[in-house]
């Protein structure tokens, strides 16, 4: 039941990455968006995307529901980094920068399923 419920909400932070994403390029490719906002967007969509995966996680398993979020946070910075890593072919990723990843994965499923 336990696994199931992660991995419902695992696929739920997924496809809200995914329309996320894409209103992004929507954004990008309407306003001609630098960088930085790029940049602070994508950033958005994992936390976002995290905080909502713990939360249903959370609301599912209903007991010790910010460990279920941290591990739906984990779960999802696992996937990110190895489809990440398939797709190149290489570690392409500094170290601070996947640390910082991270950290913003956990800390997003945490408080998701804090808040549940």
């Amino acid at each position: 039941m336990k696994v199931k419920a992660v991995l419902k909400s695992l696929l739920f932070a997924y496809a809200l990455t995914g329309i996320f994403l894409l209103f992004l390029a929507f954004l990008l490719f309407k306003f001609d968006l630098g960088e930085a906002p790029v940049t602070a967007g994508i950033i958005a969509v994992y936390v976002i995307s995290c905080l909502l995966g713990g939360f249903l996680a959370g609301k599912l398993v209903r007991k010790d529901k910010y460990l279920w979020g941290i591990l739906v946070g984990l779960c999802y910075f696992l996937l990110l980094i190895s489809v990440s890593f398939a797709v190149q072919g290489k570690w392409d990723m500094s170290l601070s920068h996947a640390l910082t990843t991270f950290c913003m994965c956990l800390g997003g499923g945490a408080l998701g399923g804090m808040l549940s």
